[in-house]
C-alpha cells in the first residue's frame, strides 16, 4: 500500500529553507528512478516551481542586503 503524503503547501507560501529542503527531497527521489512516469513528471514540475521560488527569494534577499550596505 502506498504511504499517504501530507498536503503540500503552495509554493508561493514556502520560505526559502522549506522550498530548498523540498527541492532536495524531490531531486533525491527522481535520482532513485523508481517511480512511474506520471509521478516523475509531477515531481519535476513541482521541483521547477520550487527552484523558481528559491530564485525569487534569493533575489529579494540580495536587494535587501544592497539597500542596507548601499
Amino acid at each position: 500500500m502506498a504511504k499517504s503524503k501530507p498536503a503540500q503547501k503552495k509554493v508561493e507560501d514556502l520560505t526559502y529553507e522549506e522550498a530548498l529542503a523540498e527541492l532536495e527531497e524531490i531531486v533525491a527521489t527522481l535520482e532513485e528512478g523508481q517511480g512511474q512516469l506520471e509521478e516523475a513528471i509531477r515531481l519535476f514540475e513541482r521541483g521547477q516551481a520550487l527552484a523558481a521560488r528559491c530564485g525569487v527569494l534569493l533575489e529579494a534577499a540580495e536587494l535587501k542586503v544592497k539597500q542596507v550596505v548601499g
